[in-house]
């Protein structure tokens, strides 16, 4: 189980560009969806776009957001019809992508909530009550080492059932990745993992997704390396999986003891170098129906043109097929979130023998390949229609809006629905504030889903 801040599947493009998910994006069949309600939440701010999160708990739904004068609010409600209680936080966000909330509630019921963090000081407040948003406690620590230069947090689900908090310590091109432990009887935290996970030894860093824990009992994770703030600089797809999260191995099995550095090549799955076309976020992990890890990916062709590619390990080596024969090149760099403005991918899933592989492409909209299993060929190429297309449709009228959606961070169903958080705003702008554009702000909702046999 995976608790973190990820964008709705049915999005067709990601919240984050410079920043990384922090996860393996997990596929709702949004073709068995039916929307069932609209709830309003709040007015929120529209002239960037910021990850917002949603928890539902039982019969406990909380929401996590930015208000109209930018401070992180939480938002509580009971199922199915209760009423909205709101709570104010002290931590106001600029204009900066990248500083998306997360939420979090132990088994004591007591709720945990980071975000508003971008290679800064820890931001970190935790109820002293159970389940009270209005006893929500600014403590801004948990360990008092390596927490004042942190991004990218995340929330998840230990071996052993214990809850985890992971973190980038450093920045852009010197960074790495530091884990947290919660003594839930006392609320206190303490180490993980004595080293970090994946170090650039101050010349590199990595930008993860995952780990996410499969259904073979592993945890699994991707990343790219990147040299420095240029997201041009990324480079080197890359894979490893382990069992507990402290012994990590390749593929193949090699294992190696943590931290896992850039001089670990058993590692590697693509050695695209700096300035080929790959993004950070520009690849997703799925499964074959022999549960194999299959990556799919965009990064520039021979000629220089951005091309999807799928692959996936079999037979001892990493087997890679390029899927598109477009003409033309996405070619991205400089600092601050840019937003996926051409390409973005979602995971490679099974679906009726066949390898799916979806994908947003500017010039195509929102299209999927069905893939050969046995050979990873395309099969063909289709529109990804389904019956949440309504959903993704921009009401606002000012000029540029986008659609952004949350799933619900407990992945599981309550009662055969499925929640999302839903709102507009323009698209992510290097993390500055926008000049001469002044568009109203926009209402957040919970979007209940009802699964359909």
């Amino acid at each position: 189980m995976i608790i973190t801040v990820l964008s709705f599947i049915i999005a067709g493009f990601s919240i984050f560009c410079n920043g990384e998910e922090k996860v393996l994006s997990s596929r709702v069949d949004s073709g068995k969806l039916q929307v069932e309600k609209k709830v309003d939440i709040a007015y929120v701010p529209t002239l960037f776009e910021v990850g917002f999160a949603l928890l539902t708990k039982g019969n406990d739904q909380y929401v996590a957001f930015y208000d109209t004068a930018h401070f992180m609010t939480l938002a509580k409600r009971n199922l199915p019809n209760g009423a909205w209680d709101f709570q104010k936080l002290s931590s106001k966000i600029g204009y900066d992508s990248h500083n998306y909330i997360t939420i979090y509630v132990d088994s004591y019921n007591y709720i945990h909530v980071s975000g508003n963090m971008h290679a800064s000081k820890l931001v970190y407040f935790k109820s002293s009550k159970p389940g009270d948003i209005h006893s929500m406690q600014p403590l801004h620590c948990m360990t008092g080492d390596l927490e004042n230069k942190v991004t990218y947090p995340l929330f998840l689900i230990g071996p052993s059932g214990e809850t985890l908090y992971h973190y980038r310590f450093g920045y852009s091109g010197n960074g790495y990745e530091v884990y947290n432990v919660l003594n839930e009887k006392t609320q206190t935290w303490k180490r993980f993992l004595d080293k970090p996970l994946i170090d650039g030894g101050g010349q590199t860093n990595a930008y993860m997704s995952g780990p996410a824990l499969g259904a073979d009992g592993l945890y699994h994770m991707i990343w790219v390396w990147r040299e420095t703030g240029d997201c041009s600089s990324n480079h080197t797809l890359s894979y490893a999986r382990s069992k507990d999260l402290r012994t990590w191995e390749s593929a193949d099995g090699q294992k190696v003891a943590i931290p896992i550095t850039m001089k670990d090549s058993m590692f590697i799955v693509d050695p695209t170098p700096e300035k080929g076309g790959m993004l950070n976020g520009g690849s997703r992990l799925g499964f074959d129906s022999h549960n194999r890890p299959m990556i799919g990916y965009y990064k520039f062709d021979a000629k220089g043109n951005t091309q999807l590619y799928l692959t996936r390990f079999e037979n001892g080596h990493w087997h890679c097929e390029q899927l598109t024969d477009w003409n033309f090149r996405w070619y991205f760099q400089g600092g601050g979130a840019i937003g996926y403005s051409e390409v973005s991918v979602e995971t490679p899933v099974m679906e009726n023998g066949k390898i799916m592989f979806p994908y947003w492409q500017k010039r195509e909209g929102r299209m999927k390949f069905y893939v050969d299993e046995k050979t990873l060929k395309p099969i063909r190429k289709v529109k990804n229609v389904d019956s949440l297309d309504p959903l993704r449709k921009v009401s606002s009228k000012f000029p540029g809006m986008r659609t952004n959606f949350s799933s619900d961070l407990n992945r599981k169903a309550n009662n055969n629905k499925v929640y999302m958080l839903r709102w507009e705003t323009l698209p992510a702008n290097r993390d500055t504030m926008r000049t001469g554009v002044n568009p109203p702000p926009f209402k957040l909702q919970v979007i209940e889903l009802k699964k359909s046999k």
